[in-house]
């Protein structure tokens, strides 16, 4: 678990809070509730039947108790087999309503979350909170309560049964009730140390699955298969040595719970053989005291358990309004953008990410006007994407600020801010659907087929698209696995030119094209960048010559800006980076 969102209160408050979530429930909850009362009655009134199935059933041979009993016997178990029924359903019903609940915030708070947060922990994490985590919570509110209410409550009818069946008797036993509430003190302790724990580590169990899955050829070529394995055992085998201390201290708390109970058994029938003791005590008296005691038994085993499931729970319920409770993406703007004019400046920019040592951005200012073609190169690592993810905000500067149409970025809302520019990565993004829906997309959807299938003949897609079974309709698979590399660069470049927004960010969009489908996507692009502002992000520098402006970064500084032929005249870093290039060309 991330530490970063371990902190959703203490283990009260947060289950507090947690069965607050249980109020849109209430009228099916108290049915369940009832369901639990009749369940527990149910069982108490056969032990307390007993007494008089012993004294005159077998003793006195009472013919009308003859008559009746096997009546009464099926009635209550009727009965209770109805609560039973009450109860199961509506526990379900409202855990797997709180389970849905809490999964739909999480993944809604996902989606509003900055990227320092999805930078900040695996994905593994990520997911194991809306699957493994949300499972925990719901453990804790129905399954464990359910055994908490029907468990407490069979113990309280019992022991009421075993009062009126024979007081000094049952007094004689609340000796053990110090020690059984000794070993639930110390058991709910335990639970709560090794419980945290579990979440973290069923997160790095998920992680290590996650990351394998979507590394299967790299593991395959590079034989990492003995690597992963070991691994994955290694995460494994934590997870698996702190559920035994979970089973280890199920094991002695309810070993201990049934030794003070055989203890209670025994002064019962110590003190039901020696009438000079209890005088009173006939065989049905302590048949139904006997019969009571045996039901408290498995009661109390059960209700020492179910700590386990409730502190668990309680530490899901921590991780979970621990991201609940996080500040999300910044969005104070109140200016709404229709569509802007696209010049932006970034006026002495800083920006150190969280826990680097090093500032990713050192005092960047760089001016793009409107429909202006600015290039960013520069070695890996010099800050190039850094820069263009300030444009959308996924980050914030630590200093300085940009502005865009003479406005600080903050000024305006982020949904707003982001309609205003497409964005075409190296690493393209598609979704388990059809290619209408992932050159469509988002706000997207309400688009047109035929500018749908206009946004793909312009990104050249449409040559392939046709050869699909279905076309445009045809689904692509898990992130476009029924694709090749340059047929879902030329889906997300269509995606861009659908878009059609002012500010143009092109992240290497064309790096995985053959030169055929890059000369042709080079043309299109070329027509989209007419009239709007584009970011260029390239490693290629063939691809940029014709930029309005090229800015060379090196180490998060600017260190040159200028034309193609301003800068080979220079003779500087541009120059060797472009002769560097040529020279692998060439060869």
């Amino acid at each position: 678990m991330s530490a970063a969102f371990d902190s959703g209160g203490s283990g009260l408050a947060a289950y507090r809070r947690l069965l607050g979530y249980l109020r849109p429930y209430k009228a099916i909850g108290a049915l369940a509730i009832l369901g639990m009362v009749i369940d527990a009655a149910g069982l108490a009134l056969f032990a307390r039947i007993s007494k008089s199935m012993v004294d005159d059933l077998f003793v006195r041979h009472d013919p009308v108790v003859i008559f009746w009993m096997p009546i009464v016997i099926v009635s209550i178990f009727l009965v209770r087999a109805c609560g039973n029924f009450v109860t199961d359903y509506g526990m379900a019903y409202v855990g797997r309503g709180l389970v849905q609940r809490m999964r739909e915030q999480v993944f809604d708070k996902y989606l509003r979350m900055p990227a320092a947060f999805f930078d900040g922990e695996s994905t593994g994490h990520q997911i194991a909170r809306i699957t493994y985590t949300s499972e925990q919570v719901a453990s804790a509110s129905t399954d464990a309560l359910k055994s908490a209410i029907t468990d407490s409550l069979s113990v309280v009818f019992y022991v009421g049964v075993m009062l009126w069946a024979s007081a000094p008797l049952t007094l004689a036993l609340f000796v053990m009730v110090p020690a059984v509430a000794g070993i639930v003190s110390a058991v709910g302790r335990r639970y709560r140390r090794i419980a945290q724990n579990i979440q973290g580590q069923m997160g790095s169990v998920t992680g290590v699955v996650e990351e394998v899955v979507g590394a299967h050829r790299e593991v395959k070529i590079y034989g990492g298969q003995r690597y992963e394995s070991q691994r994955f055992a290694k995460v494994s085998d934590r997870a698996r040595r702190l559920n035994l201390k979970v089973a280890v201290t199920n094991g002695v708390s309810t070993s201990s719970v049934q030794l003070f109970a055989a203890i209670a058994l025994a002064l019962i029938i110590f003190f039901a053989t020696r009438p000079s003791m209890l005088p009173s005590i006939t065989p049905g008296t302590f048949t139904s005291v006997l019969f009571a005691m045996g039901g408290i038994l498995p009661c109390l085993k059960r209700l020492t358990t179910v700590q386990s499931n409730i502190q668990r729970g309680v530490a899901a319920a921590q991780e979970l309004f621990g991201v609940l409770d996080a500040p999300p993406e910044r969005d104070t703007g109140s200016v709404r953008l229709e569509r802007c004019r696209g010049e932006f400046e970034f006026r002495d920019v800083h920006l150190t990410y969280a826990g680097a040592s090093t500032p990713a951005l050192r005092g960047v200012s760089l001016h793009c006007p409107a429909g202006s073609v600015t290039a960013l190169v520069g070695r890996s690592g010099s800050g190039k994407s850094t820069l263009a993810s300030l444009i959308p905000r996924f980050h914030e500067p630590s200093a300085g600020e940009v502005r865009l149409d003479g406005r600080p970025l903050g000024e305006y809302t982020l949904e707003s801010l982001r309609a205003q520019i497409a964005w075409v990565g190296q690493s393209v993004v598609l979704f388990d659907d059809t290619v209408a829906r992932n050159i469509a997309y988002g706000a997207l959807e309400g688009a047109d087929e035929a500018d749908i299938v206009a946004a793909a003949e312009a990104a050249n897609a449409m040559e392939f698209i046709r050869r699909l079974p279905e076309g445009i309709h045809s689904r692509v698979g898990e992130n476009g696995a029924m694709l090749s590399g340059g047929q879902r660069q030329r889906i997300a470049i269509a995606r861009a030119i659908l878009k059609n927004a002012p500010i143009l960010v092109l992240d290497e969009a064309t790096s995985a094209l053959d030169t055929e489908s890059e000369r042709l996507i080079q043309e299109a692009l070329a027509r989209l960048m007419r009239n709007r502002t584009t970011l260029v992000i390239a490693h290629r520098l063939s691809t940029v010559e014709h930029a309005d402006n090229i800015v060379v970064l090196d180490q998060g500084r600017i260190v040159e800006q200028g034309s193609h032929a301003e800068l080979l005249a220079r003779g500087g870093h541009y120059a060797a980076l472009y002769r560097m290039q040529f020279r692998e060309q060439a060869g």
